[in-house]
C-alpha cells in the first residue's frame, strides 16, 4: 500500500493567499487613517503650544509686540525690549519660550515664515512649516490649499 505525501497542494495554497490579501485591503486604508489623524492631533496640539507660547512672550513683553525675529527671540533669552541672547545674564531673564521650533507633523519642515504687515491676510505660496504674523500674532500651519492638505472632514490644515 502507498503512503500519501503529506503537504498542501496549490489549490490550498492560493486561497491562502487570496484571504490574507483581501484583509491586508482591509486593514492597510484603517492603519492609514490612524497614522493621518495622529498627525493632525500632533499639528493641533503644535499649533496651541506655539500660540500660548506667542501669548506669553507678548504678555512678558508688556504687550508691546510679537517677536519679529521668531526663531531667535522665541528659543533665547530675551529682555523687555526683545533683544535675545543665547545665555540668560541679568537684564535678559525672559524666555526661553521654545526649546526648538517643532516641525510641521504634515510637511515635516520647521521654518516659520515671517510676515510683518498687520493688514496681510494669509495666503500661502509653497509648502513650509509655519505661518506668522508678527502684526497680528497670527499663528498657522503654511500648506497649500490642495486636496491631500485637509483634514478628513474636509478642513484645511491652514484653519486649525
Amino acid at each position: 500500500m502507498k503512503r500519501a505525501k503529506k503537504g498542501f497542494t496549490l489549490v490550498e495554497i492560493l486561497i491562502v493567499v487570496i484571504i490574507l490579501g483581501i484583509l491586508a485591503a482591509i486593514v492597510i486604508p484603517q492603519f492609514t487613517q490612524a497614522s493621518t489623524q495622529a498627525r493632525v492631533s500632533n499639528l493641533k496640539t503644535n499649533l496651541q503650544t506655539m500660540r500660548s507660547q506667542l501669548l506669553l512672550y507678548k504678555m512678558q513683553h508688556d504687550n508691546e509686540a510679537y517677536p519679529t525675529n521668531f526663531v531667535t527671540q522665541m528659543t533665547q533669552y530675551t529682555n523687555s525690549a526683545g533683544t535675545a541672547v543665547a545665555t540668560p545674564d541679568a537684564t535678559h531673564t525672559l524666555g526661553p519660550y521654545l526649546q526648538a521650533i517643532p516641525a510641521n507633523p504634515m510637511s515635516s519642515i520647521a521654518t516659520v515664515r515671517v510676515v510683518t504687515d498687520p493688514t496681510a491676510t494669509f495666503s500661502c505660496a509653497a509648502d513650509a512649516g509655519w505661518y506668522f504674523n508678527s502684526g497680528t500674532g497670527e499663528f498657522r500651519a503654511d500648506l497649500t490649499t490642495s486636496a491631500i492638505n485637509k483634514t478628513p472632514d474636509g478642513t484645511n490644515y491652514n484653519a486649525l
